[in-house]
């Protein structure tokens, strides 16, 4: 009889999507890592030009059009002085499709991948679909990870380490010496960085900075998205960016996989790349405000929280029964330990949602806190 896979079975449903399930139909959201700002109009005309001129009916280059990924190489070149050739991006079904091929293409069945702790749900769970051992790591105090614990966690059957600033689900920005370690490490141990740069352009206090710039050999692999710089979750709209060798390894998973990104999506992405920019500004300066709002209430409340340089997420320490107790008043947030062990006595919020609706739960969280203490 036909049984399941075990790499499959290793795998669960992430505690984000349980926490969905249980809240009730007229909640607060503040779980969900997703804007609540419309995409760009210009992103919206790109798609929809592409369609009425006939141009999304058939399938794209499987790494995506040319046109798209001459915008992604402009657009590192404009970002971080970088030099890629569209040849060796590929245009990928939003940011998780890319982390996917970035790690079929490069684990083998037993060998590690380091990730940070409590870090990103998929890491783990793609880990494990790719028939690798996932190796979490512990953060420090203030929700960044230690290129000294990513290094001392290093062994001969270590394929690949992830890093990702600004960080889902802690906020927290690499410093660029950081970045710099990052960059020693994937060449001196000749391993593989995966920086996951989703949020790149989410920051408020310092500056974005990607390992790809200070690397010296090609074992960095980037990974991005208009899903978030955007607001285009829905479009599925990702990329990866390596060296050749290995974007047509990635290719050759991606192409059996999903042969390629949505064609309107691409249309959509290229003009969100290539248009005016101040829609992500004034997006950043919302989160930006929203983010001193929360951290204010929270601390009013009595609890922890690591100021969150960038992304949309705040992780307070909570008290034992916090996340129940904010729940059950109607607030939907997240248990730190839905992103791993380390994340136990923490919980993420997001404040990707209206003003009004942050102040509302803050009332509520303050209520809740003096509730469980």
């Amino acid at each position: 009889m036909t049984e399941f896979s075990q790499r499959v079975e290793q795998v669960s449903i992430s505690g984000i999507r349980e926490v969905f399930e249980a809240a009730g139909d007229d909640a607060i959201n503040l779980g969900l890592g997703q804007p609540d700002f419309p995409t760009p109009a210009h992103a919206r005309r790109g798609a929809i030009e592409a369609i009425e001129n006939g141009l999304t009916d058939a399938y794209t280059s499987n790494k995506g059009t040319k046109s798209l990924r001459e915008a992604i190489a402009a657009k590192y070149d404009r970002d971080y002085g970088l030099e890629i050739e569209p040849r060796d991006i590929i245009a990928t079904a939003g940011g998780s499709e890319a982390l996917h091929i970035a790690l079929e293409a490069h684990v083998d069945s037993g060998e590690e991948v380091i990730f940070p702790d409590p870090g990103f749900v998929s890491y783990d769970a793609l880990t494990k679909l790719a028939g690798g051992t996932p190796k979490p790591v512990g953060l420090r105090e203030d929700l960044t990870l230690d290129p000294a614990t990513v290094e001392e966690n290093i062994t001969e059957d270590t394929a690949a380490f992830v890093v990702n600033s600004p960080a889902n689900p802690t906020g927290a920005v690499q410093s660029e010496d950081d970045v710099r370690e990052f960059a020693r490490i994937a060449d001196e141990h000749d391993v593989l960085c995966i920086s996951d740069e989703v949020y790149e352009k989410i920051v408020f206090d310092g500056v974005h900075r990607s390992p790809m710039e200070f690397a010296e050999t090609d074992n960095v692999v980037v990974v991005s998205a208009c899903s978030k710089t955007y607001s285009m979750t829905g479009w599925r709209l990702g990329w990866v960016v390596g060296s050749n060798r290995r974007i047509e390894r990635m290719l050759r998973v991606h192409q059996y996989g999903q042969a390629c990104a949505s064609a309107p999506a691409q249309y959509a992405a290229e003009a969100a790349l290539t248009g005016p920019q101040d829609p992500v500004d004034e997006m950043v300066d919302a989160f930006e405000e929203r983010r001193d709002v929360v951290l204010d209430g929270l601390e009013d409340a009595g609890l922890e929280v690591p100021t969150p340089e960038g992304a949309f997420y705040a992780m307070p320490k909570v008290p034992e029964g916090w996340v129940d107790e904010v729940l059950e008043r109607g607030v939907v947030v997240v248990p730190g330990d839905a992103f791993g062990a380390n994340g136990e006595g923490y919980a993420r919020l997001s404040y990707a949602t209206g003003m009004e609706d942050l102040k509302e739960a803050l009332e509520i969280m303050d209520d809740a806190t003096r509730a469980v203490r």
